[in-house]
């Protein structure tokens, strides 16, 4: 059980809540990961997106195979902000999308070729998953790469949101982030559509409510 792993802290753990991260870290086997790596293994000087809170392991680890890591905390940045501007006439939340665009996603004329999406599409509100989506897609070099890991169902602990830590291994590390409620789980279908237009999708299996993808720009 996910939530049960975590529940053991440490004085060192409990320093770092201000960060957003809190606990151990659980490791937890990709093939995603798996697959990506051996890419950032044989290719040099690739521009990567890490999206999630700040992870010096994250950073040392891409930059040590020679490539350049931008940031960028999706989740954090649009629920912390007031980015919602009102309702429309059904009660439907207004959304500035544009505003959130240009600034947690400018990437000043930079083109990437590995976005490390992890689970922040399931977090983020409805009005802003495709646009970041299609904002991605415009940033991207063509055979750029996204790795996106999709929750299947919306109760149960493994719904819990954290942050991935990458590792020289086939495992990931999961570590407890500040807490924002899930907002959807994804169908194979569902992702199909949304990912409409890019080039290819490859999907891996998994023994929990994760679905792991690399959707191909």
């Amino acid at each position: 059980m996910l939530r049960s792993w975590f529940e053991k802290k440490t004085q060192e753990d409990e320093a770092i809540v201000a960060t957003g991260l809190s606990g151990p870290r659980v490791p937890r086997h990709s093939g995603a990961w798996a697959v990506l790596r051996q890419r950032l293994q044989t290719e040099e000087g690739l521009r990567l997106i890490d999206v999630g809170y700040t992870s010096p392991n994250n950073i040392n680890y891409l930059t040590s195979l020679g490539h350049s890591v931008f940031l960028a905390d999706l989740v954090h940045d649009a629920c912390a902000e007031n980015w919602r501007t009102g309702t429309d006439d059904e009660g439907n939340a207004i959304w500035n999308v544009e505003g959130y665009l240009n600034q947690c996603l400018n990437f000043a004329g930079r083109t990437f070729d590995v976005v490390l999406l992890w689970t922040a599409l399931d977090y983020l509100p409805e009005p802003l998953v495709a646009p970041i989506v299609a904002h991605l897609y415009a940033a991207m070099n063509p055979g750029g790469q996204v790795l996106a890991l999709f929750h299947t169902k919306m109760q149960g602990e493994e719904s819990t949101l954290v942050r991935f830590h990458v590792t020289p291994g086939d495992d990931v590390e999961m570590q407890l982030a500040q807490q924002f409620p899930i907002q959807r789980a994804f169908t194979n279908r569902s992702i199909e559509r949304l990912f409409t237009g890019w080039s290819g999708q490859r999907q891996f299996l998994a023994k929990d409510s994760v679905s792991e993808v690399i959707i191909t720009r």
